[in-house]
């Protein structure tokens, strides 16, 4: 098995062998210390398979040696064919020279001569003529010049050997440095050509945002913590994928991203894991919201329960708001509007928390964003007086786009607006002039978006529901804002008046209980209830606004719900 010590000594060219051997992915992209622990983990994860190669490495390098070991016994035979006869005629010089002085200068020719060939190869001349010098000069002490002659003769065969040896080794050294400095030289030209990330961030991040399709066929996610406009947060999607999973605007996709690479402005998204809260598989299939089928609302949101208050308590029982009403507070200034819209979204949110709730502030005080972001559990999209006409558009659009392709994937979704007439006010803006002016400065064409933005909601036969309830100002001393209520007086089913006598009293909430009601209210109270409230509505009838609402108030403070202040009620 490999240990780490053992890797770490190894240049990064075995180690990218090892990692071929053993299948290990990206080996060539990754730098030593990395590639050192993928082997690690790999050989953890899969001992047999590791085991197997260092077996096969084992016998590999062993035929390796037993092939280095044959060539180095072949080739010392070779050289040393010749040497033994430079050996034995050194050997027999000093004999002839014991017993036949007069002799001497032939004997001393032939192994002068001997030597010269033998030692040709290895260019020796010079040690053969000191060595024949010094016996021509020295007879006298021919045995020790003789020892000395052997013991250079070995001595020079140790040298001859060394010096093979180390030419071999170099060669060797070269040869592998050259495979090696290949090897490294091919790493650098891949890494050059195909140059990839240290660290691979694909899927690393999955990101939601609410789909906004350009012109061009593609487009962006928007973050909902930039009231859905451009920002730097926005994420790339591809015309492909939005023909791929049958995206349209407004839908919330959630899917992982990957950084943008070079030349790239955004952070594109590489995989769709769901829409709309659903799988991507069933949405495609989905009915477009046009063509599904608007009822009446049939289930009554509980106002009176968790959280409730008196204003949501008289709520509930004089005009109670269903799932996909469309329901209006018309209001004077100063009469708490404002107020009443969060108390309904918190009970809403408490008693009802499959419901998707945005509160869209439109024109509205930047305070009053910030009080509603904390006091209100659901999504809260502002846009504020300070801003264009046309970010009041672009937020509303994507909301209400957002909103129906929620209701087409099954979800029910409540909109509360504050409020329709600053809405109308900024389409009024944005609208190209069409020739045709109301009194009040209005454009003939201009009140026909946010009629649809209102008239979406409705309750859907066999799937969602869309409720909108939205703040309608009057008496503002604006002509416009008078003619934009008389507009949308009478297409909403559910209306809620707001009194400024009773707020000036300092009652609140300031409901006109006479003039408030819920078209076909019947679908969503019970009968008990029905006739109890018929018998209350008769007795207030004779009652001023500011009477019915102190005489009410009284009541509903005495009792705990609205069930115990109906049993307390006479007949």
């Amino acid at each position: 098995m490999f240990e780490i010590s053992e890797l770490k000594e190894k240049k990064l060219p075995e180690l990218q062998e090892i990692a071929k051997e053993l299948n290990v992915p990206k080996y060539r992209t990754q730098k030593k210390l990395d590639l050192v622990y993928q082997i690690l983990d790999y050989q953890a994860a899969n001992p047999k398979a590791v085991k197997a190669v260092i077996k096969a490495e084992e016998t590999s390098s062993e035929t390796k040696k037993e092939e280095k070991t044959s060539s180095s016994n072949d080739n010392p035979k070779k050289d040393q064919k010749p040497r033994p006869q430079k050996n034995d005629n050194r050997n027999k010089k000093p004999q002839p020279q014991k017993k036949h002085h007069e002799k001497k200068s032939d004997d001393d020719k032939k192994p002068a001569d001997d030597k010269r060939s033998a030692n040709d190869r290895n260019d020796k001349d010079r040690n053969d003529k000191n060595d024949k010098k010094e016996s021509d000069k020295k007879p006298q002490h021919q045995k020790s010049n003789s020892n000395n002659n052997d013991n250079r003769q070995k001595n020079q065969r140790n040298d001859n050997n060394n010096s093979d040896n180390r030419q071999k080794h170099q060669n060797h050294k070269q040869k592998d440095g050259n495979v090696h400095d290949n090897r490294s030289n091919g790493n650098k030209d891949s890494r050059n050509r195909y140059r990839e990330p240290d660290y691979e961030f694909d899927g690393i991040i999955e990101s939601e945002g609410v789909l906004d399709i350009m012109q061009d066929g593609y487009g962006f996610l928007r973050s909902s913590d930039y009231n859905y406009l451009s920002s730097p947060d926005d994420i790339y999607v591809s015309q492909s994928q939005i023909r791929l999973f049958g995206l349209k605007t407004g839908d919330t996709v959630l899917g992982e991203v990957r950084p943008p690479k070079e030349g790239e402005k955004y952070f594109p998204l590489i995989k769709v894991n769901k829409i709309n809260g659903l799988n991507p598989n069933v949405v495609r299939d989905r009915v477009s919201f046009e063509h599904l089928t608007p009822l009446f609302p049939q289930e009554k949101f509980n106002l009176a329960d968790k959280q409730s208050t008196i204003s949501t308590r008289i709520i509930d029982l004089f005009a109670p708001i269903g799932k996909g009403q469309r329901g209006m507070i018309v209001s004077q200034p100063k009469t708490g509007k404002t107020m009443l819209l969060k108390d309904i979204a918190n009970a809403i949110a408490a008693n009802h928390p499959e419901v998707y709730q945005i509160v869209l502030l439109i024109d509205e005080r930047p305070e009053e964003v910030t009080d509603m972001q904390r006091n209100v559990r659901g999504e809260v999209v502002a846009s504020t007086f300070d801003k264009e006409a046309s970010e009041h558009v672009r937020v509303a659009n994507i909301v209400i786009d957002k909103a129906k392709r929620l209701v087409e994937c099954g979800h029910d979704v409540v909109i509360l607006l504050d409020s329709i007439t600053r809405l109308a006010r900024a389409y009024n803006t944005v609208q190209p002039a069409s020739g045709k002016i109301l009194s009040g400065g209005v454009d003939a064409n201009a009140l026909h978006k946010p009629k649809r933005f209102f008239g979406a909601a409705r309750n859907i036969e066999n799937g969602g529901s869309l409720s909108i309830i939205a703040t309608a100002l009057t008496e503002t001393g604006s002509k416009m804002d008078e003619v934009i209520f008389e507009e949308f007086k009478g297409t909403g089913n559910m209306e809620l008046q707001l009194d400024r006598k009773i707020s000036n009293r300092r009652i609140f909430p300031a409901i006109d209980l006479t003039s408030s009601s819920t078209r076909r209210d019947d679908l969503l109270l019970d009968e008990n209830t029905i006739q109890r409230m018929w018998v209350l509505r008769k007795y207030l009838a004779d009652m001023n606004p500011v009477e019915a609402m102190e005489f009410i108030n009284d009541r509903i403070k005495q009792t705990r719900n609205n069930e115990e202040f109906l049993i307390s009620m006479n007949g």
